[in-house]
């Protein structure tokens, strides 16, 4: 491992929160409140969220490119993240500030990962989510940093997405740190009248 590479684990290891536990109650007054709603709700209800005919998978059936496909279909920031594993810089994704009824699919495949009632303001700088659509991620424990973290990615593509932290708020007390660039985010249009 090189200087370079060992400084920016270090510097996404801390930014990161590891080992950062926050109160649920710090989390108060930031958008809506997670534990407003039952957990298996917002878990079963996500496609409420979800626009009439939104380009999304249609099928779990697992989709594999080769690297240059993957190249042609993602942007360079997002082939970074989702392909190699990278971060994003904190506080540069515009879905920080997305507070919209909506889906948040994976960039790559367009899987629906989380819905805009799964999502809070963690204050870390990434798209924070307390809870994912059912089936929608896979996981898998990644010691790139030298401490154990739960990476997590999207289930029908494999690309990485972040990793799950212990101080999120209730009712799960997770906190899916989620790279911007990763996520796609389809906004409910209102039904005409």
């Amino acid at each position: 491992m090189t200087r370079r590479t060992l400084f920016q684990s270090l510097m996404a290891f801390s930014l990161a929160g590891w080992g950062c536990r926050r109160p649920a109650e710090s989390f108060a007054g930031k958008g809506s409140s997670p534990a407003a709603k039952p957990l298996l709700d917002v878990q079963k209800n996500w496609r409420e969220l979800l626009a009439d005919g939104a380009d999304i998978a249609k099928s779990a059936e697992p989709l594999k490119l080769s690297n240059e496909e993957w190249k042609k279909r993602l942007s360079p920031a997002a082939y970074n993240v989702l392909r190699e594993e990278g971060t994003e810089r904190p506080g540069t994704s515009p879905l920080l500030e997305e507070h919209r009824p909506g889906v948040f699919v994976c960039a790559g495949c367009s899987w629906p990962l989380f819905s805009s009632a799964m999502k809070f303001d963690s204050g870390t700088g990434w798209p924070s989510f307390f809870t994912a659509i059912p089936g929608a991620l896979g996981s898998s424990t990644d010691y790139k940093i030298g401490v154990a973290r739960t990476e997590y990615h999207c289930a029908r593509c494999g690309g990485h997405h972040g990793h799950v932290f212990e101080d999120g708020p209730q009712p799960t007390g997770l906190r899916h740190c989620n790279n911007g660039v990763a996520l796609r985010f389809i906004p409910k249009t209102p039904k005409a009248s």
